[in-house]
């Protein structure tokens, strides 16, 4: 079991680390090969945080283990809000602009709804709740409107949008090093694909020792684990005075992860809901819509007792997880 943990963490580390290299990889030779600055950055501020969750779930769907992914999924995105964020505003309130009312958190929120209803295929008549390979090409058409409607908008210069401010400082990173590029990316795809590897291994044979579902293991260790470098960015963009990148930085994952990443695992593999999953869908749906009133609120902020009540809801719900499992 000892070992096993210990491999699962450094199975994680691998596909932290690996992501973060090879997105830096990639969007430096897409800088050298003359790619507009937008672009990369929306590319690295989209794919940037999400890239654990994204190679994780796409393996684990590829090998039919759906639980895991959904759990993951789901997971990832409560934890954002209940942890990520709530952690974040208790070490500064966030002020949140006016932008992401109006366009991430809609989305974010219709995201959400979609998953909620495509996950109760029983209440229509049907056998199971399942997402079915029509529902994840849904998912990924309203990705689709959203990447595009994002563009858009950034195209026409809003300048007090968080989002162009975080592409403009992902995009000032870059160097001409292209043979370093290519050695980020060759070690970036080794690790990623070895760390993805040794996760789902050891996950599903904690599971297995443990008498847990997989599911389970996805919704709380997994996905505390992969949930990290938004954490460290949420973090580090509170201290250095900018919490509406923070805030957007989330909210921007939870879209990914719901529609994006949500999307391709279904369509590679239809995701049967596992037992207990439609209280994770729930919780979310939850968490979600408390955010409508905190950040429509006459202030305008995220305080820190708006943070605290967050973070209890969530590890309230994470415990009797763990625990009833």
């Amino acid at each position: 079991m000892v070992i096993t943990i210990a491999l699962l963490i450094v199975g994680l580390a691998c596909l932290i680390g690996g992501a973060d290299v090879l997105i830096r990889g990639v969007s430096a030779i897409a800088h050298a090969m003359g790619v507009p600055p937008l672009v990369i950055g929306m590319t690295v501020v989209a794919f940037g945080t999400s890239t654990p969750e994204l190679v994780l779930n796409t393996v684990a769907a590829a090998n039919g283990e759906t639980g895991l992914a959904f759990g993951n999924i789901i997971g990832a995105c409560a934890i954002n809000i209940g942890f990520v964020l709530a952690v974040t505003a208790l070490i500064k309130p966030l002020k949140v602009q006016t932008v992401l009312i109006v366009r991430e958190l809609p989305m974010m929120l219709l995201a959400t709804a979609a998953i909620v209803v495509m996950a109760e295929d029983r209440l229509s008549g049907g056998d199971v709740d399942k997402l079915m390979r029509a529902d994840g090409i849904m998912l990924l058409l309203l990705f689709g409107v959203f990447l595009y409607y994002t563009i858009f908008a950034s195209l026409h210069g809003r300048k007090d949008d968080a989002f162009i401010t975080e592409v403009e400082e992902q995009t000032g990173k870059h160097r001409r090093r292209p043979i370093l590029d290519v050695a980020f990316i060759v070690i970036g795809l080794a690790a990623v694909g070895g760390g993805a590897r040794l996760v789902l291994t050891n996950a599903v044979a904690l599971a297995t020792a443990a008498g847990v579902p997989e599911a389970v293991i996805g919704f709380t260790l997994l996905s505390f684990g992969t949930t990290l470098p938004e954490l460290t960015t949420s973090i580090l963009a509170a201290r250095r005075g900018q919490p509406d990148i923070a805030l957007g930085n989330v909210v921007g994952s939870n879209i990914f992860n719901l529609l994006f990443i949500g999307g391709i695992v279904a369509v590679i593999h239809p995701i049967e809901i596992p037992p207990g999953g439609q209280l994770d869908v729930a919780l979310l749906a939850v968490l979600s819509a408390l955010l409508l009133p905190i950040t429509m609120g006459r202030t305008q902020v995220v305080s820190r007792g708006e943070g605290l009540l967050l973070l209890v809801l969530n590890l309230s719900y994470v415990a009797y997880r763990a625990w009833s499992a």
